[in-house]
């Protein structure tokens, strides 16, 4: 099985609720092309969210949302990769990176690991990064009191980013909506 994450817009912004009841709406049609959602993170806002799937690949998880009419947004293989200390906390900010080059994961962790001070002085710590197959995106999750401390301490590291938002992580044993 391969980690396939998708990108996707909305306008207008999904809750917390629509989230949970389009997993519920979408779960025999995504287990028949055996795609099975493992997480998502949806901005505050919600009108951005990024879901993580573990599928057969990249075209299962097309054809299972194209088949319910919903195949917008954009679809990628990647690598999962943790923070070496355990049980940190739920991510709360998403951190994009595009790059018109392939990169190495260790170019861009060495860039970090030479600015960790600053995510030390704003209170960010590494939760996750989502890496693509073809080295060009990367997601990386962070715990912090807010986006803005997270843009903050990523410039001042020389970290490139191309956005980065708020967000809260729904995943499959939630069942409460707000």
């Amino acid at each position: 099985m391969a980690e396939i994450f998708i990108e996707r817009q909305f306008t207008p912004p999904l809750s917390r609720a629509d989230v949970i009841a389009m997993s519920h709406d979408s779960k025999g049609r995504l287990g028949r092309y055996r795609v099975f959602w493992q997480e998502s993170f949806l901005a505050l806002d919600g009108h951005q969210m990024l879901c993580r799937f573990h599928a057969h690949d990249t075209e299962s998880a097309r054809r299972a949302f194209q088949q319910s009419g919903s195949d917008s947004g954009s679809y990628w293989s990647g690598s999962v990769h943790v923070a070496p200390t355990p049980a940190l906390p739920h991510p709360t900010v998403v951190v994009e990176r595009r790059f018109a080059q392939p990169v190495t994961l260790a170019s861009i962790q060495a860039i970090e690991d030479a600015g960790s001070w600053c995510l030390q002085s704003h209170r960010v710590t590494f939760v996750r990064t989502f890496f693509a197959l073809d080295r060009t995106r990367m997601i990386c999750l962070y715990h912090a009191p807010d986006a803005e401390a997270v843009r903050h301490a990523q410039r001042q590291a020389g970290v490139p980013l191309e956005r980065v938002w708020a967000c809260q992580r729904i995943a499959p044993g939630d069942t409460c909506a707000d």
